[in-house]
């Protein structure tokens, strides 16, 4: 564990596992969202396309933020918008309302995780990504332990929502135990926030990462309802089986850096990719749940450090501008948030939720074929610590 006792990477990594049980919760649960709500799988999915506009409006406006009141600050109002739209969520039967809270939530939560790229690959340098991924595999442990209270509640006779609710008297002891740890003196670059046209190879890439945020979409909002339609189970038994892909996230992204240590960045990526196809096609052939457990783990450890390395691609063809490499990342996010669960909703509806899942292995498909495409500037060296 390179960053044990390192202050500033707990904090962080703390963040991102609050705002992941959130998620971890939301995601898996649309199925019940559905049924609260009695809506089809295109209307349900809207609430993809909301996390999907916030995250635009988070890249859009995220690097003038930043420039602002520094990325430090910026975290801690990302976390403050979160925590106002998680409320609202809860609250709020109506469908109307529940797509403004994920809107709100999704601002948030797009603030921080941009911020949270951009802190440890400046902090790190030539262990950025490692840290990022490591960062995020502290952060899954909040994913799986909001799918699994989700899960749990959806069996009883209380409102799954309640469960979400944990997020606030969390953000809140982190805020005053962890504030000091980030905080760092900012002073607003006289030119301006950092801006400009980027090159041809940076939009290739970048095109690349919004199919590899919409597959991963795809399968955390849809996974659950294809276990429902597939084996005929419980709506609390198919929320907790996701589990198994944050469990698989979690430990790619722990363990991954360390195995993959000796490979270049786009090998890493290559092989976290391949092995989400491999887990995918498990998953979509099972009929017996152990199986589907099996390919959904597989499916989290290769979806585990592919936000992190596609991250750090992008960076590495900004030109010396990672805030707005980020921010261009957050637009490329929240088209994939948008549109993956929605149209796969849609397609849901007129198909049937199995052959809708066939979009996802389309997709990684794409994804390999941009990093095959255009290698990346980070070399072998970068990457090794």
């Amino acid at each position: 564990m390179i960053f044990k006792g390192e202050r500033i990477f707990w904090a962080i990594s703390l963040q991102v596992a609050v705002l992941n049980f959130y998620l971890g919760g939301f995601g898996p649960a649309q199925p019940l969202l559905r049924a609260q709500q009695h809506t089809s799988l295109a209307i349900a999915g809207l609430h993809g396309t909301a996390m999907g506009i916030a995250s635009i409006i988070a890249g859009l406006l995220g690097p003038r933020i930043v420039h602002r009141i520094g990325r430090a600050t910026t975290s801690w109002l990302g976390m403050a918008i979160f925590c106002t739209g998680v409320f609202i969520f809860v609250i709020s039967p109506p469908i109307q309302l529940t797509l403004f809270a994920t809107l709100l939530s999704g601002f948030g939560t797009s603030l921080v995780v941009n911020v949270m790229v951009t802190q440890l690959s400046h902090h790190y340098s030539r262990d950025a990504s490692k840290a990022i991924s490591q960062s995020s595999g502290v952060g899954s442990i909040g994913y799986i332990l909001g799918t699994l209270t989700v899960g749990m509640i959806a069996g009883t006779s209380f409102s799954w929502r309640l469960g979400l609710l944990a997020v606030l008297p969390a953000s809140a002891i982190l805020y005053i135990f962890t504030r000091r740890a980030i905080a760092t003196e900012h002073i607003p670059d006289p030119i301006g926030h950092q801006r400009g046209p980027l090159n041809t190879k940076f939009w290739i890439s970048w095109f690349g990462f919004i199919a590899c945020i919409s597959s991963e979409f795809a399968i955390t909002f849809w996974s659950a309802a294809l276990l429902r339609e597939r084996l005929d189970s419980s709506a609390a038994i198919s929320t907790i089986s996701i589990m198994a892909v944050g469990t698989g996230m979690g430990i790619g992204r722990w363990f991954g850096p360390h195995l993959l240590r000796r490979n270049s960045l786009d090998r890493k990526l290559l092989a976290v990719m391949a092995i989400q196809f491999v887990g995918f096609a498990a998953l979509w052939s099972s009929h017996r749940l152990w199986f589907s457990l099996i390919g959904l783990f597989a499916v989290g450890v290769g979806l585990s450090m592919q936000f992190a390395l596609a991250s750090l691609r992008l960076i590495g063809f900004s030109e010396d501008r990672p805030d707005l490499a980020i921010g261009k990342s957050s637009l490329a996010a929240g088209l994939a948030i948008a549109g993956a669960p929605f149209l796969l909703g849609i397609f849901g509806d007129h198909l049937g939720i199995s052959r809708a899942f066939l979009l996802v292995p389309v997709l990684i498909g794409i994804a390999m074929a941009t990093v095959v495409a255009i290698p990346s500037q980070r070399s072998i060296d970068q990457e090794t610590a």
